[in-house]
């Protein structure tokens, strides 16, 4: 058995369930899930030893612009076939590497730069951000990746969501995959902060495909669904990884989907405000308005529909959303990358998993705890069992050539 658990996990096929974990985008907010993975791996190398990492334990990771890049970290293999990273590093690479990303202006006259900045052009040029990526990740393609992942972005040119799957590349062996440091570059490239990324690929019949890209989150900052809807393709295209398992039988779906923060809680800005408002104002009073309302509403609906779907199916259990509503101040940006700032955000996550489990209500008013009290903690352990059984479920039962999945 100990043998058996060191190859790649058997797909979905030889268990119970079909796993998912999904990362939102919000810039350096990216702390705040990186904080709850080093949580999760910690509990499941306790399970199953030190060596296991996150990707041995879900069948897809989706992630949107910094949650992309964190899919890419927790999935894109070293030389062993191994992630480059463990959940644990994540938050250093944040803490190392923001500052950099993201260099601030200081003195008196940094507010009169910045809103020089914004109308030249990006607040920041990407270049150290385009430099590390390619660093860490080198000629990795999307074909690689040790489980498959989902990241979307968003075409200007064409003005449509592109959406990267490592499930439509294996289909067709013969596409010439993009680089996942290209994809991690496009998905992050919010709108006012970092360029916009071109690069091109060819498909199977060796025509070229030119990529127009910007930040997935203006498409699905929340790619739960995206995923969800990904994992629905193979099972409805007759895929063997999913043998016996149905298009809408949802009940199966173990899903971790992690925020990265709002202030909602704290009520931004007011209807009083935004009527004075002309273009100007809702690209730069007190942030980026428009950003903030086209990347936090669809994620709420994302949520809402995820919570009504599994409070219906009975199995809400199978389902956990971790978002902190009640940031303030700078704690709130996505790019002021002070030291005090990031170090606040570490603490953010930290004390996020001592709040309690909370629940988008079916008429979507409130999020509300869930009646046992349990806290994002004690909800992280009860998932890191269940996808350390279900793990050792499929390998037994591919050990022993059952590829039929009971339930």
């Amino acid at each position: 058995m100990e043998k058996a658990m060191k190859v790649p996990t058997p797909p979905p096929t030889y268990g119970n369930f079909i796993t998912i974990l999904s990362i939102d985008g919000g810039g350096i907010r990216g702390i705040i899930p990186g904080t709850i993975l080093a949580f999760l791996e910690s509990e499941l190398q306790k399970l199953d030893g030190a060596d296991v990492r996150l990707a041995d334990y879900f069948d897809v990771i989706a992630g949107t612009s910094t949650g992309g890049l964190v899919t890419a970290m927790l999935s894109s293999p070293d030389d062993n076939n191994r992630p480059i990273f463990s959940a644990k590093d994540i938050n250093e690479f944040y803490l190392t590497n923001s500052p950099k990303i993201f260099p601030q202006n200081t003195g008196l006259l940094a507010p009169v730069t910045n809103l020089i900045k914004a109308f030249s052009g990006p607040k920041y040029d990407g270049k150290y951000l385009h430099k590390l990526v390619r660093g860490k990740l080198g000629d990795k393609k999307l074909h690689q990746t040790i489980t498959n992942v989902v990241i979307p972005t968003f075409d200007i040119k064409v003005l449509e969501p592109t959406i990267f799957s490592s499930y439509k590349v294996k289909k067709k062996p013969g596409i010439d995959a993009p680089l996942m440091s290209d994809i991690c570059i496009s998905t992050s490239a919010a709108p006012t902060y970092l360029p916009a990324h071109y690069f091109h690929s060819q498909d199977h019949e060796g025509e070229t495909r030119a990529f127009n890209l910007i930040d997935g989150g203006v498409a699905a900052n929340n790619p739960t669904l995206v995923a969800i809807g990904e994992v629905t393709k193979e099972i409805v295209g007759g895929s063997s990884d999913f043998f016996n398992i149905k298009p809408l039988d949802y009940a199966r779906f173990l899903i971790i989907s992690l925020g990265t923060g709002t202030r909602k809680a704290e009520g931004k800005y007011t209807a009083l405000q935004a009527a004075k408002w002309g273009l100007m104002g809702w690209l730069t009073d007190g942030g980026t308005p428009l950003l903030d309302v086209f990347t936090h509403a669809p994620s709420d609906m994302v949520d809402f529909h995820l919570s009504v779907m599994f409070q219906a199916l009975q199995c809400e259990d199978n389902y956990l959303r971790i978002q902190d509503d009640t940031l303030t101040g700078l704690l709130s940006s996505v790019d002021i990358a002070t030291k005090n700032n990031l170090d606040n955000l570490v603490k953010t996550g930290e004390a996020l998993l001592k709040k309690p489990v909370m629940r988008m209500t079916t008429d979507m008013s409130v999020d509300s705890p869930c009646t046992d009290n349990e806290t994002n903690e004690d909800a992280l352990k009860r998932f890191a069992k269940k996808l350390s059984e279900e793990r050792r479920l499929r390998h037994a039962k591919s050990a022993h050539g059952l590829g039929t999945a009971s339930h």
